[in-house]
């Protein structure tokens, strides 16, 4: 390297000593291109060979260095020649080549082990957000910052929030309800890990009102410091209305016990102060106190029957009747007390023999309470029609209860058949319980997987009209008794 550098640079120098002789003859004064070609040859010269200087010693000092290394392992003397150095360069070189190899398999081994890792996370992640999903209470997880982490489908439909788009998003920006958002954010600003707050709260939607049990706690990292707030809504809304519902029954059932039990008592206590003077008297205060005592056995009969068809607990002895029998027996029984207030009941059923499959003394009482109803409210001299037809197309036999009764308020007829139910109208036209249209529902419906319905006019009169699906039968066999 350093012997081509000298040949480069005495041929620059002929060069430049013939440009400067030309430039010497051109000039006018040959004494000052003379002195300015002697000057610019030297400082080119020192300039050429101070950096062929510098480029030797930098040769020659990685070449020391070289030498000094091999030294350090014990080089023999044929080591020093140029075939010895590519020798040792070449064993440097593969040796380099395998750490580097090592290296790369280690890194790629890292690597593999990484997108493992990667996969597991993603795999478990995946797996807790399919198990938050399939959760029914809605779940929000917010971070430290107040955004949203995670949350399920419950708390996007409880909330009222777009899921896809709420991640990241400040709980503020998502969340429209704001007592929520600052329940939220007073637990993460309260550092307190062990914090965790149970309230019900109500959120209001479009079509409803929903009641939830909320549950606020705050998680902690690593570091034993607050990264987030888990929020549970509980939805207790049905708990509530049972609850309500429970509270009005215990009511109405204390009610409608206290009004008999009273009536009871005081006849007795006028029976028992001798205030009965007389036979007929007596006779009356008798009368009086059995028909109450009667009120009170089938206030009594009625509850238990509700209630052990809702548990599911009433045992029906199911077997293939024919509806027209017992309806002809329930007119013959209702029949004098029609007869009583001049109320005619005309029976227009068809002879016909299709049966159902069903506890004939359950669909007897249901067809008692609906006939028993329609004489109760409608006036003397009225009308009653009971009749009866098949839909061979929906495979079932239809009942219908008509009278020309005081009918229902338009209102009221949503209500009817709720427990303790009674249209304010017709309280002062007959006593009552409340519970036998719902005795009706439990007994067709739950039962018997019919229905009923009432179609009626206020001042018009009634039609209540009760679906029993057709027996597959049409055997006079009987079913054995089974336990709903």
């Amino acid at each position: 390297m350093t012997v081509f550098a000298l040949v480069a640079g005495a041929l620059s120098l002929v060069a430049l000593g013939a440009w400067l002789g030309w430039w010497y003859v051109s000039l006018p004064n040959p004494w000052v291109g003379f002195g300015l070609a002697v000057s610019t040859g030297v400082l080119l010269s020192g300039a050429v060979w101070l950096m062929i200087g510098s480029r030797t010693e930098r040769e020659l000092r990685a070449l020391n260095r070289y030498v000094e290394a091999n030294r350090r392992v014990n080089l023999s003397r044929d080591d020093y020649t140029p075939a010895g150095w590519l020798k040792h360069t070449h064993e440097n070189l593969n040796e380099t080549f395998d750490l580097l190899r090592e290296m790369v398999a280690r890194l790629n081994a890292e690597r593999r082990e990484l997108e493992i890792q990667v996969r597991v996370v993603d795999a478990e992640r995946q797996h807790a957000e399919a198990i938050l999903q399939s959760i029914s209470d809605a779940v929000l997880v917010t971070d430290a910052f107040n955004e949203v982490a995670i949350a399920n489908e419950a708390a996007a439909v409880a909330l009222d929030f777009d899921l896809t788009g709420a991640r990241h998003q400040p709980v503020d920006q998502v969340v429209a309800d704001r007592a929520l958002v600052h329940l939220i954010r007073d637990a993460r600003e309260s550092g307190n890990l062990a914090n965790r707050v149970h309230f019900e709260h109500m959120v209001a939607h479009s079509e409803r009102k929903t009641v939830y049990d909320v549950s606020v706690s705050c998680v902690a990292n690593r570091q034993d410091e607050v990264a987030g707030v888990v929020t549970i809504l509980h939805d207790v809304t049905k708990e509530k209305e049972i609850s309500e519902m429970k509270n009005e029954f215990v009511s109405s059932v204390s009610h409608e016990l206290r009004t008999p039990l009273s009536s009871i008592k005081a006849y007795i206590e006028m029976l028992v102060d001798g205030e009965a003077d007389d036979e007929q008297t007596r006779r009356e205060f008798y009368n009086i106190i059995q028909s109450e005592t009667n009120r009170l056995s089938r206030l009594i009969d009625n509850i238990l029957n509700i209630s052990r068809i809702e548990s599911g607990i009433q045992k029906v002895q199911r077997e293939h009747i024919v509806l027209l029998d017992v309806v002809r027996d329930v007119i013959e029984v209702m029949r004098p007390q029609a007869r009583a207030k001049q109320i005619e009941l005309n029976d227009k059923t068809n002879e016909n023999g299709h049966r159902v499959y069903a506890d004939r003394d359950m669909i007897y009482q249901a067809i008692v309470n609906l006939v028993g109803n329609a004489i109760k409210y409608t006036p003397e001299r009225g009308r009653i029609t009971i009749d009866m037809d098949i839909d061979e197309r929906l495979n079932e036999v239809r009942l219908h209860v008509r009278d020309t009764g005081v009918g229902i308020p338009a209102e009221a007829v949503p209500h009817l058949f709720e427990k303790f139910y009674r249209v304010s109208d017709h309280k002062s036209m007959a006593k009552g319980t409340g519970l036998g249209l719902n005795l009706v529902k439990q007994v067709l419906e739950t039962v018997h997987g019919g229905r009923v319905c009432v179609d009626s006019e206020h001042g018009r009169g009634s039609t209540f009209t009760i679906y029993l699906p057709l027996s597959k039968s049409t055997g006079n066999s009987s079913g054995n008794g089974k336990q709903l």
